[in-house]
């Protein structure tokens, strides 16, 4: 009973370790976007840095919960979320910039 219990808690630290990276550089790419047009960028960098390191940080303490094991794995997932999150917002970036061309083309 303890060993699948113990197998359940490092597939949550690995699912758990997905999401904080999907919030982080999803986060991230959002930022960006926004401060591109802010009036302040500096603020949303700032700003968005210290919420989304608060949070990253206090995820992957909990869900290791003092294993090592756990936290290899939280933050394997975190890595995995960094590609995802970045071939997803450069597909959606070729897709704006073709639709812009698409755009200008016509009069």
């Amino acid at each position: 009973m303890n060993n699948i219990n113990e197998t359940i808690y490092m597939a949550l630290a690995f699912t758990t370790g997905l999401a904080l990276g999907t919030l982080f550089f999803g986060g991230l790419w959002l930022t960006v976007k926004k401060a591109l047009t802010a009036k302040i960028p500096a603020l949303w960098f700032v700003g968005s840095f210290l919420i989304r390191v608060s949070i990253t940080v206090a995820g992957f303490y909990y869900v290791a919960a003092g294993s090592l094991q756990r936290l290899m794995l939280a933050i394997c997932g975190f890595i995995i979320a960094r590609f995802i999150i970045t071939k997803a917002a450069k597909k959606h970036e070729d897709k704006q910039l073709i639709l812009k061309k698409g755009n200008s083309n016509e009069y």
